[in-house]
């Protein structure tokens, strides 16, 4: 494998990677008896549910459909009745609208018309298709994928995000192994929409497996996509900082990617627009890491709707020590309060974790906070501002461009959550 590129963005940190899970096989998990799936799983309005309770519906059924320009679409994982739609609760903690489905285990599919050949449809067809089969970023932020890919002006760089930078979580290094033909050719869909002059894929060195067959599948296709390895260092599969790492462009404060002609996707959605667009599969499951102190760590493809706590069941029991679920990464996961929550198109891990209280100290001003901020804040100056009640202060400190990495939070010897604070300064200045 080639020596890893220099990483061009500041900050940063090298947490310990704990990717226990690499390496082992996707296994898929049979779905239960009742699924809930909330209408807001994605960026943007609620979708609209077209069912209503005791409609017959099958796996691929559309469920309720996108609701505005920025929303998505949403469909059935399994085959069976409508039991009711109503309030449940989910893992940011609120109790959301949701379409609860009894499954009848036949698993009677109704899917999308498949396109074999792709490149017989025009960029207006395709992103018809992606929105119909209700694609959102699948690394997190779960952002309406037809909505990314038709940026309000045009871009010169296609970025596939394959860092996976956060600890513990594997799965996208998984599929890179797995799927690398359905990759390939999903770039090739989103290139013919966006037409762009290069096409990057970022990766980090940790993942010498992943990247040396990528290498050797574009050597072997003769293609023009570009692989960089990247050094192992949190954050780097940011869109910002990837970008700068890429390309050595910056996108500008409180601005989006496409301002620096660039777009970036993750390696699932991806493979998600493939099969939507080649199969006809709307977006009905998800590929997951589970780690941390569970009994059986590994990958998973999920239905969504399932609830934690049906699939933990599924991997043996919870160990004692464990005191903490988190849905996603360790930096930039959620912490939820109850098991009894449905996996969406945004759980890309459940990490079962010790708990470890923290408590919070004064600030020494050290500035470890701003030595390791990617995105070059001052988290230590927006804390002290929002504590002070000084929220005049806050607009020249540029709250809003906090990306909630945890960085700083992570390097404080102080324990203050310093990432909290930021959120709180964020919600103030845009109240």
């Amino acid at each position: 494998m080639t020596a890893p590129k220099k990483s061009l963005f500041p900050g940063g940190i090298h947490p310990a990677e704990e990717k226990v899970t690499a390496g082992l096989p996707l296994v898929s998990v049979t779905a239960p008896k009742e699924l809930v799936l909330p209408l807001n799983q994605h960026i943007g309005k609620p979708s609209k549910p077209v069912v209503k309770p005791g409609d017959m519906i099958y796996r691929g059924t559309l469920m309720a459909e996108r609701d505005g320009f920025v929303s998505a679409s949403l469909h059935s994982p399994v085959s069976g009745t409508v039991k009711s739609i109503e309030p449940r609760l989910t893992c940011d903690g609120k109790y959301s609208s949701c379409i609860v489905i009894e499954n009848d285990g036949r698993n009677e599919e109704r899917l999308l018309t498949p396109v074999p050949q792709p490149a017989s449809l025009s960029g207006e067809k395709l992103l018809s298709r992606i929105a119909e089969a209700g694609i959102v970023g699948l690394g997190g932020a779960c952002f309406p994928a037809h909505v990314k890919l038709q940026p309000p002006q045009s871009v010169h760089v296609l970025i596939i995000n394959a860092c996976e930078c956060e600890p513990y979580l594997t799965a996208d290094e998984l599929l890179l192994l797995e799927k690398t033909s359905d990759l390939l050719l999903g770039i090739k869909i989103i290139r013919n929409i966006l037409k762009p002059k290069k096409v990057h894929i970022g990766i980090e060195a940790n993942k010498e497996k992943a990247a040396d067959y990528l290498k050797k599948t574009l050597f072997d296709e003769k293609s023009d996509i570009e692989l960089t390895v990247l050094p192992a260092r949190y954050p780097q599969g940011g869109e910002k900082q990837l970008i700068q790492s890429l390309t050595g462009k910056t996108v500008p404060p409180e601005g989006l990617p496409f301002q620096a002609g660039c777009i970036v996707q993750n390696v699932q959605t991806v493979i998600a627009i493939k099969e939507a667009v080649v199969e006809g599969k709307p977006l009905m499951d998800r590929t997951l890491t589970l780690s941390g102190f569970a009994r059986k760590p590994g990958h998973f493809s999920v239905p969504l709707g399932m609830l934690l706590s049906e699939f933990l069941k599924t991997q043996g029991e919870i160990p004692e020590l464990v005191r903490r679920a988190v849905i996603g990464g360790p930096m930039m996961g959620v912490s939820i309060s109850s098991l009894d929550v449905p996996v969406t198109k945004s759980t890309s891990g459940v990490l079962l974790l010790e708990d470890l209280p923290l408590r919070e100290q004064e600030c020494i001003r050290c500035a470890r906070c701003v030595d390791v901020c990617p995105v070059n804040l001052l988290p230590t100056e927006i804390y002290r501002a929002f504590k002070a009640e000084r929220y005049d202060l806050l607009p020249a400190l540029y709250p809003a461009d906090c990306m909630e990495c945890g960085c700083c939070a992570y390097s404080c010897p102080s324990q203050i959550p310093l990432v909290q604070y930021l959120k709180w300064a964020k919600k103030f200045k845009s109240s």
